[in-house]
């Protein structure tokens, strides 16, 4: 009984870690996809001290989950064994994350180019902001970014490193993760299909169906109601 009953423990603990997982790397898309919004903005006419501030402090959002989230599924995938239940979700999160973080290192590199370019160390630095004609801001941007919450966030708290740092650390970590852990990319199987959307009642050769006109008749050639390439076409002819 007593072997029953730590079973069902580690099984319910095993889930509960898995679930954890799951919301951090739902934040870690969120936050990811915050910084790389006013990223947009670097060099515009929008930029400022405000906005560089809260590029760091969404940066150090991403950092904390990603450590967190590091730890947590490397611990899972070395201590769960072939076949064991969650272990294919486990791996499903495993790539998922491998790849947001590729994502975000791109992100993060191109931040450090255009603070580079634009540097605003000074007052006459906001002459070279491009003036993209915007007039809002990304503060409802930066507050989305700081309301994500996730499971660990509290509890683990890691040292901001800074922008050049941060861009080797990834590389660290992901070489540690391919090496410590072998979950072929291609034996991952998604949870759901792609979305196809809806069907079309036109093919692809329907809609680029064109009838055969002689050059000297070039009034009948848009008579087809499929004949849409067509009819541009014409029109540039």
């Amino acid at each position: 009984m007593n072997r029953w009953r730590q079973s069902v423990v580690e099984i319910q603990t095993r889930k509960r870690q898995v679930n954890e997982c799951e919301r951090a790397q739902a934040a870690l898309s969120k936050v990811t996809a915050c910084f790389q919004q006013m990223a947009t903005s670097l060099g515009s006419n929008i930029d400022g001290s405000f906005l560089r501030e809260e590029l760091e402090e969404t940066r150090t959002v991403a950092h904390k989950i990603c450590s967190g989230l590091h730890r947590r599924l490397l611990t899972l995938l070395t201590e769960m064994e072939q076949g064991q239940e969650d272990k294919e979700q486990v791996e499903r999160l495993w790539v998922i994350f491998l790849s947001s973080l590729e994502n975000f290192q791109q992100d993060l590199k191109k931040v450090k180019a255009l603070q580079e370019i634009f540097p605003l160390t000074q007052r006459k630095d906001r002459q070279a902001l491009v003036n993209t004609g915007y007039a809002g801001g990304t503060s409802e941007v930066a507050a989305r970014a700081a309301m994500v919450q996730t499971p660990w966030l509290s509890i683990d708290e890691t040292e901001r490193p800074d922008l050049k740092t941060h861009i080797r650390g990834i590389d660290v970590l992901l070489e540690e993760m391919l090496q410590r852990v072998n979950v072929p990319l291609w034996s991952v199987e998604p949870t759901q299909e792609a979305d196809g959307g809806q069907e079309e009642d036109e093919s692809l050769e329907d809609m680029m169906e064109v009838e055969v006109v002689s050059q000297n008749n070039i009034s009948g050639c848009c008579h087809h109601h499929n004949c849409k390439v067509g009819c541009l076409l014409c029109l540039l002819s």
